[in-house]
């Protein structure tokens, strides 16, 4: 997914670095069916940073998700729109609602819940094109 403000890091986590990409790609996941997770953090929250690895491992692992990261302090509007009150919180996304929203780092809850997610996707495609 091609597009501004993209700052991709070699994860392929694409970086949101204004409300206006925040937009973009949420409208960008909408109109092309594709699911996405967000993680908001702060350079200074070392559990945000300790969840860094975990979240470009899931990026790896679900290539069909776009995954973005999200510094509270670089896009305080979109926080504040998306009701993210504590650090790191992961949002899951489908057709630009929030479907799942996790609170904290916990690297298995993380992978599981985005497993889940991705598998309730599939199986909702499959469904409908039966």
């Amino acid at each position: 997914m091609e597009g501004r403000g993209q700052q991709q890091g070699p994860s392929g986590v694409v970086k949101v670095d204004s409300s206006e990409s925040w937009d973009y790609y949420v409208s960008q996941s909408k109109d092309q069916g594709c699911p996405l997770v967000a993680h908001f953090s702060a350079s200074w929250c070392v559990p945000s940073i300790a969840m860094n690895p975990v979240f470009e491992d899931l990026r790896t692992e679900y290539p069909d998700v776009l995954f973005l990261a999200v510094d509270v302090d670089d896009v305080k509007e979109v926080a504040s729109k998306m009701e993210v009150k504590a650090m790191p919180t992961f949002l899951l996304m489908r057709d630009g609602a929030v479907v799942d929203k996790l609170v904290g780092a916990n690297p298995e809850e993380i992978k599981r819940r985005v497993e889940g997610f991705v598998q309730s996707i599939s199986g909702n495609y499959a469904s409908q094109t039966q």
